[in-house]
């Protein structure tokens, strides 16, 4: 079993800034990668990032490219997601997940996730 939890989230200023952390504990694969999707209310939830097992190379979904950034440190278990320049529209509960699939956007190849951390970006 693997437990992940997210922290970091809060209330923000549009053009402001956060970052959510997302930390992982108990079984670890040999090696996996770690995504970031979000859900606004009423909708569905939606890819954001990925990041690979070394951390080494990211992908997003093209709403966030350009000020979003995910990373990883290997040796805390932890995955962040720096978001800068947030728009109002950026508003959702954010979950990380972690998938034996290779930096997937499709939700359903994420075998773990966490609770999820609420961003609310006021106007």
């Amino acid at each position: 079993q693997v437990q992940l939890v997210e922290s970091g989230g809060g209330l923000v200023q549009a053009g402001g800034s956060l970052t959510l952390s997302c930390a992982a504990s108990g079984r670890t694969f040999s090696s996996y990668s770690m995504g970031w999707f979000r859900q606004a209310p009423g909708k569905e939830r939606e890819f954001v990032a990925a990041v690979d097992w070394p951390g080494s190379s990211a992908y997003y979904t093209n709403s966030v490219k350009g000020r979003f950034t995910a990373s990883r440190d290997i040796g805390k278990a932890t995955v962040y997601l720096q978001m800068n320049s947030l728009k109002p529209e950026d508003t959702a509960v954010y979950y990380c997940a972690i998938s034996q699939a290779t930096m997937t956007v499709f939700a359903t190849e994420y075998d773990y996730w966490g609770q999820g951390t609420q961003v609310t970006v006021s106007t």
